[in-house]
């Protein structure tokens, strides 16, 4: 049964460090190190700060490379070179939230978009876990966390077209409802997505941009942006501003932006982003900088591979004081 819940915008949370808790249960492959830990010492506290990233490497074509081993990359933050502590390029599950623009300005375009919607929802794992959420003028989940291909269908499909649109409320309150799936134990630990098609600019939220941006910054979750144009759009200032929202926010977070001018085109889109979840890298370290001062931390990860392209989240908040 589909389950509509309509949310409102609550103040921000504080960010969290997914990947503490799998250390913290011992979970993935330890990354060679230039001294190994004594046989008998326990794995990390959860109050270690471990640095969590994931990473997508392309060849110069544009392919995933999915064979590449931990001593093939590098990791520096601030222009320091890391330690890598765990690497992982097993496919961990996923938590994701599906976004659609359900905005009056979507009413021709609305059931192609939700066929491709579909489709992506289709080639989900069975351990993957996702939710729906549609937004115009309000926000609503329109079906919670669930791995049923057949429930997350059923929920695409009820979108209906109509209304403003409230983006920054939509990715605002999905990356609250992330922050729900806490990992109890080494199976539940996942990586978090947001998926997200739009066809317009904000125009209707109660946050701005540069809360919702800080928020995502501070969350590991890598954001999708799929924004949907037609040709006289390009030209329009608030598209143009809507366009580098999108980039922005998938660029700062390690996901990726992509503009169509054709709705058909939306399948191969879909496509394109289950195929990069599907080839990443987990990394994590455990930051040289000892400083708890709350500073952005600039990160880059850099591969052995001459024709390699290494993509990741640009840097994340340092934890504040104990």
């Amino acid at each position: 049964m589909t389950h509509r819940r309509l949310l409102r915008c609550p103040a921000p949370p504080p960010g969290s460090l997914l990947l503490a808790a799998l250390l913290a249960l011992g979970g993935g492959r330890a990354a060679p190190r230039a001294q190994a830990a004594p046989p008998q010492q326990p794995s990390f506290r959860a109050s270690i700060d471990v640095v969590s990233l994931n990473v997508t490497v392309t060849d110069a074509s544009g392919h995933y490379m999915t064979d590449l081993d931990s001593d093939d990359f590098s990791v520096f933050e601030d222009g320091v070179k890391q330690d890598i502590r765990y690497f992982n390029r097993s496919s961990i599950p996923l938590a994701l939230c599906l976004l659609i623009d359900s905005s009056a300005s979507m009413e021709e375009k609305i059931a192609t978009a939700q066929d491709a919607a579909v489709g992506f929802a289709r080639r989900l794992r069975p351990h993957d876990l996702a939710e729906v959420i549609d937004f115009d003028t309000r926000v609503t989940v329109i079906q919670g966390f669930t791995s049923e291909p057949e429930a997350l269908e059923r929920a695409i499909r009820q979108t209906v077209a109509g209304g403003s649109t409230a983006l920054y409320n939509a990715i605002y309150i999905s990356l609250k409802e992330l922050k729900k799936v806490q990992a109890k134990n080494q199976e539940d630990v996942r990586r978090q997505a947001i998926i997200v098609l739009s066809d317009g600019e904000d125009t209707s939220s109660l946050v701005s941009f540069d809360e919702v941006l800080d928020l995502a910054k501070r969350s590991e979750t890598a954001i999708y942006t799929i924004g949907l144009r037609s040709r006289d759009d390009a030209t329009r200032k608030g598209f143009k501003e809507a366009d580098f929202v999108l980039r922005e926010l998938a660029q700062q977070t390690g996901g990726r932006s992509f503009f169509s001018t054709h709705v058909d085109e939306l399948a191969g889109v879909y496509d394109q982003i289950s195929d990069e979840l599907s080839s990443q890298y987990l990394i994590g370290y455990v930051s040289k900088n000892a400083r708890r001062d709350q500073s952005w931390r600039r990160v880059v990860v850099r591969t052995s591979r001459p024709d390699a392209n290494a993509r990741t989240k640009l840097g994340y908040f340092a934890p504040g004081p104990h």
